[in-house]
């Protein structure tokens, strides 16, 4: 039986994040968002502006949103340390990006469909109403973007070394963008309606604020996907992890496999083959200018006799343009 400690060779498996003020923000943006949704709602039916109308159900879907992002931060905090979570809740947050994702999907095709119907069936709209309640919205959204980005901007310094993102805070974010392009756009559809007659631009801007959602929705589904199904790292990491490892001794990388655990930080398998073995602390030891390396396994594999055959160079590890 050994009867020595194991200590030195294990750590902890929590990998959260702590991201307090990330979500205080989000919750007083949620208010506002909320507020100004059932403002815009009950308005643009009053007033029959479909775009006025389209922008506070846009609104309706960040309200979700913000839900899911509040609950992710929450859920990823008080089950960090839970076992049963192999890596610890790191993803809980692409996972709320990906669910906000897929909500904005489905409200982007609904308000084209309402705004196709609105150009063969248009509506009476009381424009001076209208551009008075869509300018606070814009307001708003304005003042909700600056809020999220305060500490958006400050997280994504944080860690431009390896270009990481907080998905959930990154949705949240992205989602008030939009809104606010969304109101810009229904005041410029008012306008044009009251001054110049274009009634059709209502319909026409409900369009547009239907393809900016889209366009989000589609960002956020491609980079949150990749990291639920643990996609590849880019390859320039993998190409900073063969160089380090490959220019001590006479090592060489024979497999070698880095995703993500969380938005900031990748996990990394690596099997070396080698004349001059080292204990896996020494080759992790090569890599500690790679931050973003929060767990590794190294297999080192003792090659005996003849040197061994050369490998050939992996062709998924070419050189990364920089």
């Amino acid at each position: 039986m050994h009867i020595h400690t194991l200590d030195q060779w294990q750590h902890l498996h929590d990998f959260s994040e702590v991201q307090s003020q990330a979500e205080k923000n989000t919750k007083i943006v949620t208010v506002f968002t909320a507020v100004m949704m059932a403002t815009e709602i009950a308005a643009g039916t009053v007033f029959g502006s479909m775009a006025l109308l389209a922008d506070g159900w846009h609104m309706a879907t960040h309200v979700a949103a913000f839900g899911i992002t509040i609950f992710a931060y929450r859920y990823a905090r008080n089950h960090a340390a839970d076992p049963q979570y192999t890596f610890g809740t790191g993803k809980v947050s692409m996972l709320g990006g990906f669910a906000s994702a897929i909500a904005l999907a489905v409200v982007a095709f609904l308000m084209a469909f309402e705004s196709v119907e609105r150009f063969f069936q248009p509506q009476l709209i009381q424009f001076n109403e209208s551009i008075g309640v869509a300018s606070l919205g814009l307001l708003v959204n304005l003042a909700s973007a600056w809020l999220l980005h305060e500490h958006h901007d400050h997280h994504h310094h944080d860690h431009d070394h390896h270009h990481a993102h907080d998905h959930n805070l990154r949705a949240a974010y992205f989602h008030v963008l939009a809104d606010a392009l969304t109101s810009v756009f229904t005041i410029v559809a008012l306008f044009a309606g009251k001054y110049l007659d274009w009634v059709w631009m209502d319909a026409l801007m409900g369009l547009v604020g239907a393809a900016v959602i889209t366009k989000w929705a589609h960002s956020l589904i491609k980079d949150t996907s990749a990291g639920l199904l643990d996609a590849a790292a880019d390859k320039k990491i993998k190409l900073d992890i063969m160089t380090a490892i490959e220019a001590d001794a006479d090592n060489r990388i024979a497999d070698l496999h880095v995703w993500c655990l969380t938005p900031n930080q990748l996990a990394a398998t690596i099997s070396i083959v080698t004349h001059y073995p080292k204990a896996p602390e020494e080759y992790k030891k090569l890599l500690a200018h790679i931050t973003s390396l929060a767990h590794m396994l190294v297999e080192v594999n003792p090659c005996h006799g003849e040197p061994c055959i050369e490998l050939p160079p992996n062709p998924t590890l070419k050189a990364h343009p920089l």
